[in-house]
Order: structure tokens, then C-alpha cells, then sequence
């Protein structure tokens, strides 16, 4: 009713609840509100009636009766237009308010109750609100998957008689896979803040079994994101079969804590199956780090339908950086940053706490600059400390098969000049041998 306050109206309720950002306008007690609705006029009134009850004291109180209130709104019209504010003015009043209050709702983030008691009225979530300030705008990825996600998103809630159409479970499941640090908790983030959906961040090592799953889909609301973050830490989930391993039943049970018991198909009948279809408007995002270790059942069409991988920082990535941590859009350093970045593996997380070392953007491009740097050098040492391991490796096996001595092999060393190329000349070498041991024991040399 708030929003049908008009100049006239004589006083009316004004409320900003702790840790909220948006003021709440209502109506006081016994106060009337008029509206227009195709031409004619009705009217609201928010009616508080004082009441008389009594109730059964204790032995040391005085049986005294309390008072107490009723209230109700009431809508007071004409009764020709009765058929009118029954099929027309009460439904859309009540799309408005849904409207209204979806505009003024604050994001909250829910999480499972250390404390929640197994029963059927327990509430076993707890929230708070979701302050977090990541936005599309803010993301460093590229443009394209961006605009793809945006796109995605905006098409799914707009098609809900088009899944009741299909026959589809109102449900987008989204797969976030990619190394840490590259931004998979600041999209989920984004979407909600862009949705303005709550986030639920479930984990599945909580649970005891797949009909707690079941319980905690329920008391989902709709218009929500259900997270399960590093799926592939949560339980082996390779092998469909496998069942969540179970210890032998102790002496002692109620002392016993056996470890989570929650199946492959018991989540996978969560993000597809019949249970699925209990709620609407909801969004399911997994998260991994290691996508080749998940069950290829889990990844399909349907339980995980779009797939978002989530790269390194990138270029385009490094400009939305720089322009919001810096402020600058162009720089001389800026270049010779991405010609760095382009033959080196950092997260956006690593090269934004580069950033954040200076206001000054000199300063701080060049200390990304000696970052990236020191990081492309890691990253050559250790590929050159692999490839020597490959190399000590290779030798062996063709010492093996040459049937070379060391001093025989010193010898030969020893006659070439080339010293810096001695592996190289000692695989040719050894691979000389063994082509001489096949003319010896086969008569025919192969190339």
C-alpha cells in the first residue's frame, strides 16, 4: 500500500531496518488510501481493532485480561464494479506488489544452520545479506562471454511459459570450471546482483544423505541460485557407481559422525530428475577447478547446460583492470604489460592485487611489469627443469637399449667439439649404436 501514497494522505509509516540500504513506506493504523482503477474510485483502509482476551496466569499473578489488536485491510467500492475488482483490480494489485517488492527486496546469501534440528518445521537455512559489489561491469573477462552470459540470463527468465510449453523443469545450469583466482565467485556474484536473486551455498559434506538434499531443495525459495562450489572436491564423483564410501556401524552410534553419504545419482536426481521441478525460476552453478575429474553424466545438457570456462587474465581482461583499479584507459606501460601477459599464466585476482600496491598508475604498471617478469621466468625454469627430466629419461632408456658403457660413451664425448650440444650429440650417438645392434642381430639396418 505504500506505493499508493499520495500529497493528501495524513500520515503514514516510515521504516529503514538494520543492515538495509532502501526505506519501507507503509500505512498507519486507520488511515484511508484512495486509488483509480478503469474510471472509478476505491478505497483502502488499514484497520486496527483493540481487543479484549484473557488468559490463564500463573498462581502469583493476578488474573488480569491483556489486550491485544485485529488487523486487517479493508477495500471499500461500489458494488457495480464488483465482477471488475475481482477478475482485474485484485489481480493486477497483485502483480504490482509482487513487482514492488521484488524492486525493493535486498540479495541474501543463505547457508546451511550448524544448529538445525531435523524436523519438519526446522529451519535449516540462515542468511545475511549479500554486500558484495561485483557486477558485470567490474568482471575482467572478455567481452563476448560476458555479453553471452547477460544474453542467457535475461532470456531464461523471460521463458516460463515456454518451459511449461516444452515440458522443461523451469531450471540453467551453469558449469564455472577454470584455476583458482580467475573470478568464478565474483560472476556468481554478478548474477545475482544483476537477477537480484538470493544465492543458496550449499555443501554437499554437510549433508548426511540424498534425502537431506531432497529437504534443502525444498525450502528453497524460487527466484534464487543454488551454488555448489568445487564439486569435484566434494566426493569422487568419477565412476557413477561408486556410492559414497560408508564405515562399519560403531558400538556407540549417536557418537558416531560416518561421513558424508550423499551419491552421484541422488545429485544428479537433485539437478534433473523429479526433484528438480519443485521450485521455478532457479539457477544451479557448479564450480571446479579440475573439470576432466568429473562424471561426463554430471556435464550433460539439461543438468549443466551452459559450460563457462574461466581462463587466465587476458588482454581485454587487463584493460577493465586497469581502468578500474587505475582509472586510465590508455598508457604507455599498458602495451608492454600485455605483450607480457600474452606468454604468461596469471589469474585476474594475482594481477589485480599487483594493482592495488599504488595509486600512482606509473608505479603500479611497473610493478605488474616486474611481476610478469619474474612470472614468465618461473614458468621458463620450470619447463627447462622438465625437459631435462624428460631428457635424463630418454638417455637412460636408450643407454639401456645401446648397450653403451660410460667410458664408451665419454670416448665418444670427448672427440666432439660441440660441448654445449653434448645431449644432443649423445642421443645421435646412442641412436647410431642402436641401429649398428639391429645390423648385427638382424642383418638389415632400420632408419
Amino acid at each position: 500500500m505504500g506505493t499508493l501514497i499520495t500529497p493528501s494522505t495524513k500520515s503514514f509509516r516510515v521504516l529503514l531496518p538494520e543492515k538495509e540500504k532502501k526505506i519501507q513506506v507503509s500505512m498507519c493504523g486507520n488511515e484511508e488510501i484512495t486509488d483509480n482503477f478503469n474510471g472509478f474510485r476505491l478505497k483502502w483502509r488499514n484497520v486496527i481493532q483493540q481487543t479484549l482476551s484473557r488468559y490463564v496466569p500463573y498462581p502469583d499473578e493476578f488474573n488480569r485480561p491483556i489486550k491485544s489488536e485485529v488487523r486487517f485491510i479493508e477495500l471499500t467500492f461500489h458494488k457495480s464494479h464488483k465482477n471488475t475488482v475481482i477478475n482485474e483490480y485484485l489481480p493486477y494489485i497483485l502483480e504490482r506488489s509482487k513487482a514492488v517488492k521484488e524492486e525493493k527486496k535486498t540479495v541474501r546469501l543463505h547457508t546451511l544452520r550448524n544448529d538445525r534440528i531435523h524436523g519438519p518445521r526446522s529451519k535449516p537455512w540462515q542468511s545475511v545479506n549479500l554486500d558484495h559489489p561485483a557486477n558485470f561491469d567490474t568482471l575482467a573477462m572478455d567481452d563476448e562471454i560476458k555479453f553471452m552470459i547477460i544474453d542467457d540470463l535475461v532470456r531464461f527468465v523471460k521463458r516460463k511459459e515456454f518451459y511449461r510449453k516444452v515440458g522443461k523443469a523451469w531450471k540453467r545450469g551453469y558449469l564455472l570450471f577454470g584455476p583458482p583466482g580467475t573470478g568464478k565467485s565474483s560472476l556468481i556474484a554478478a548474477m545475482a546482483n544483476y537477477l537480484n536473486f538470493d544465492v543458496y551455498d550449499l555443501e554437499l559434506t554437510d549433508l548426511r544423505c540424498n534425502s537431506d538434499l531432497r529437504r534443502l531443495l525444498i525450502s528453497t525459495a524460487n527466484r534464487s541460485i543454488l551454488v555448489v562450489e568445487d564439486i569435484d572436491a566434494t566426493f569422487d564423483l568419477s565412476e557413477r557407481s561408486k556410492a559414497a564410501l560408508k564405515a562399519p556401524m560403531p558400538l556407540h552410534p549417536f557418537h558416531h559422525n560416518p561421513g558424508p553419504t550423499v551419491t552421484l545419482s541422488g545429485l544428479l536426481n537433485f539437478v534433473d530428475g523429479l526433484w528438480s521441478s519443485c521450485g521455478d525460476e532457479r539457477i544451479i552453478i557448479f564450480t571446479t577447478n579440475h573439470i576432466d575429474k568429473l562424471d561426463p553424466a554430471l556435464l550433460r545438457p539439461g543438468r549443466m547446460d551452459v559450460h563457462i570456462h574461466m581462463s587466465y587474465c587476458t588482454p581485454c581482461g587487463l584493460k577493465l583492470l586497469t581502468s578500474n583499479y587505475l582509472c586510465i584507459k590508455e598508457h604507455p606501460l599498458l602495451s608492454d604489460a600485455e605483450s607480457l601477459l600474452a606468454s604468461t599464466k596469471v589469474t585476474p585476482a594475482e594481477v589485480g592485487e599487483q594493482l592495488l600496491k599504488s595509486d600512482n598508475a606509473e608505479l603500479a604498471l611497473d610493478g605488474l611489469i616486474k611481476f610478469l617478469e619474474q612470472k614468465k621466468l618461473e614458468a621458463t625454469e620450470k619447463a627447462d627443469e622438465v625437459n631435462v627430466e624428460k631428457t635424463e629419461e630418454g638417455l637412460k632408456e636408450l643407454l639401456r637399449i645401446a648397450k653403451a658403457s660410460p667410458a664408451e660413451v665419454s670416448e665418444k664425448l670427448l672427440k666432439k667439439e660441440e660441448g654445449a650440444n653434448a645431449l644432443k650429440i649423445l642421443v645421435k650417438l646412442l641412436e647410431e649404436g642402436i641401429g649398428t645392434e639391429n645390423v648385427k642381430e638382424n642383418g638389415v639396418k632400420t632408419e
